[in-house]
């Protein structure tokens, strides 16, 4: 039968190190060896399997680059970070009536697993609209299910908060996405006639959206492994988890801004990693 073959450690922490990703199976071809010979020799170099982190575009040279130069232009032109006061930020998530996640199960030998059931396909869903300042939710609705953001929409639900805001503030900075709704020529039409300053936002930066990385994060965190019967069901989770929220949570979310816009730029345009 001969010697069993000598792995070459130096070669198998190369792969590894260059593609985090390679499955056991793939780097087992690549050495000539069994895949539990490469898992032993990964524990012995200290290795251990976990989640990747899905990131939410692969981004191109150009993409990195607009990311920069927005950062660039919003730290640059905008020194003095009172303006963030004045501003005004929102989003639409769909909000789900069953909430099951499948995350790692951590099992002693022979245990299994606790079952998770299958997505619906075409699940039950509400789609939610809110619009927020450093201060509080400003706006939210909820939209029938089967109902989308078209621009038309959007322009009603922004008259909506203009007037929500009448007397309230003179000077509103205005930050999105770049949805089609968002961006739509109507749509901009409709910042100027509201006299709204719009604040840039690079493409496929969800990282950049208080949005995005502060409250729906919250959200998807309470909602985790919830279910709701009906309609009124998830408008009452939605009220509890709004009511339960501080000022000084706002505030923290969109206070991070500037820190945010200067790692960007100081990683070249890479996402920022989420702890």
């Amino acid at each position: 039968f001969g010697r069993p073959i000598e792995l070459d450690v130096n070669f198998l922490k190369q792969l590894i190190e260059q593609d985090p990703r390679l499955t056991l199976r793939c780097v087992a071809e690549q050495l000539g060896c069994s895949h539990t010979t490469v898992q032993k020799h990964l524990i012995e170099l200290g290795k251990t399997g976990k989640y990747g982190v899905w990131i939410p575009h692969e981004l191109s040279s150009h993409q990195l680059q607009q990311r920069v130069d927005t950062c660039m232009d919003l730290i640059t032109s905008h020194r003095n970070y009172q303006w963030l006061s004045n501003l005004i930020t929102g989003d639409e998530k769909w909000v789900l009536y069953v909430n099951y996640t499948r995350g790692r199960q951590w099992l002693s030998t022979g245990q299994t697993g606790v079952a998770t059931p299958k997505t619906d396909p075409h699940p039950k869903k509400l789609m939610l609209s809110v619009w927020w300042s450093i201060k509080e939710v400003i706006h939210r609705e909820i939209l029938r299910n089967g109902y989308t953001i078209t621009a038309d929409l959007y322009c009603e639900q922004l008259d909506r908060v203009a007037e929500k805001l009448k007397g309230k503030q003179d000077r509103v900075y205005f930050l999105h996405d770049n949805a089609r709704p968002h961006i739509a020529k109507l749509t901009r039409e409709k910042s100027l006639k509201l006299g709204w300053i719009t604040v840039p936002h690079p493409p496929y930066s969800p990282d950049l959206a208080p949005t995005d990385y502060h409250l729906f994060r919250s959200l998807s965190n309470d909602l985790r492994d919830k279910k709701f019967k009906d309609e009124s069901d998830v408008k009452t989770e939605l009220v509890k988890f709004f009511d339960e929220k501080s000022q000084d949570f706002y505030e923290r979310g969109i206070m991070s801004l500037p820190e945010r816009w200067r790692q960007v730029v100081d990683s070249n345009g890479k996402y920022i990693s989420e702890n």
